[in-house]
């Protein structure tokens, strides 16, 4: 367990929750639905799912307190993600930056979630 008064690690968490706008149901349904593929779910659909799409379930289920040094690379690595890509895009890019973006949580047609 980690020092409740963290200001570092306060921020990040804040970071990552205003960049992360889908709760872990959205997230998890977006995940599965884009591991099926065209034919059917495979047998693990859970390891079919982008890595940094697992972390982020994992750290949505989690409380701040709980968090390891694992979940906070992923939250550092979806929070630098999310901006770069809410950067901008040319319109040809629009539809493959939105489904890079929610792999994250972040659904750019969505608004910014402000829960801890």
């Amino acid at each position: 367990m980690t020092d409740r008064s963290d200001p570092e690690r306060d921020h990040l968490w804040e970071e990552f929750h205003r960049s992360v706008n889908m709760t872990s149901e959205e997230l998890r349904a977006f995940l599965m639905a884009s591991a099926s593929g065209e034919d059917a779910l495979p047998a693990d659909a859970e390891q079919a799912m982008p890595e940094l799409g697992r972390g982020v379930l994992t750290v949505l289920a989690k409380r701040k307190v709980d968090l390891t040094p694992d979940d906070l690379d992923t939250m550092r690595r979806v929070v630098e993600l999310v901006g770069s890509l809410k950067a901008g895009a040319s319109a040809a890019e629009d539809d493959e930056r939105r489904r890079v973006l929610m792999e994250v949580g972040h659904d750019p047609l969505k608004p910014s979630r402000t829960e801890d």
